[in-house]
């Protein structure tokens, strides 16, 4: 800010493993949106350096960190992001028509698939305005989904939703990353982070908690208690 150097992110050392699921917490000016963005390639760190599957990111040039988000990462938002004049098919088929060396030759099947991971096939005619705000986020994740990212990165994927729709949201996540899939998610929702497997916390630009999240569940009544656990 002018002359002023403002530290978003102050010594931070975070590695996410392959299948890992990661909630990130803070406070608003905290560092998350800094963070997510360096990690989806959105930004680059002034200083440290960043790998994606082995690969350092930072002396990459525009061209190349434009493949890499396009291939390896798939964006999820809060606010969805789906353009309002075009189908759900349509919606999730983009990643595909912006690759310039594209590695799936049937684009419409590809998108079918996606949809159908996220039980949404019966719904590929559908405009965003004709859908539930639950159904518009499973349409970003399946689009997310659709070039087989190496990794899927969430900025409050709840965020707009009510606590029912959330659960079926999260629920998804879930099932995704019991599939194999990497996420990493944003969330103030503390109920919503525990659903995770791993909860990393910053503050003043500073990770102050990495815990592992335990599931036990109660024999007696068939519920799952949650536990955090310092890493």
């Amino acid at each position: 800010m002018g002359e002023i150097d403002i530290h978003a992110l102050r010594g931070v050392s975070l590695t996410v493993e392959r299948g890992d699921f990661v909630a990130i917490m803070g406070p608003s000016g905290s560092g998350t949106s800094t963070l997510m963005n360096i990690l989806g390639c959105l930004g680059l760190p002034t200083e440290g350096q960043y790998s994606l599957e082995g690969v350092p990111v930072v002396p990459l040039g525009r061209q190349k960190l434009a493949e890499i988000r396009n291939r390896k990462i798939g964006f999820v938002f809060q606010n969805y992001n789906l353009l309002p004049k075009t189908t759900a098919l349509e919606n999730v088929e983009l990643p595909l028509l912006c690759d310039r060396s594209p590695r799936i030759d049937d684009h419409k099947k590809a998108a079918i698939e996606a949809l159908e991971r996220v039980s949404l096939a019966h719904l590929i005619s559908h405009h965003p305005n004709q859908l539930p705000g639950g159904q518009k986020q499973r349409v970003a994740t399946a689009r997310a989904l659709v070039n087989k990212p190496s990794i899927l990165l969430a900025d409050e994927p709840t965020g707009n939703l009510d606590s029912g729709t959330s659960v079926e949201i999260i629920s998804l996540f879930q099932e995704l990353n019991r599939q194999g899939i990497t996420i990493v998610l944003v969330t103030h929702e503390h109920d919503i982070a525990l659903r995770t497997k791993r909860i990393v916390e910053l503050k003043d630009g500073t990770i102050v908690r990495d815990e592992t999240v335990h599931r036990q569940k109660n024999p007696s009544s068939g519920c799952k208690a949650f536990s955090e656990e310092k890493r």
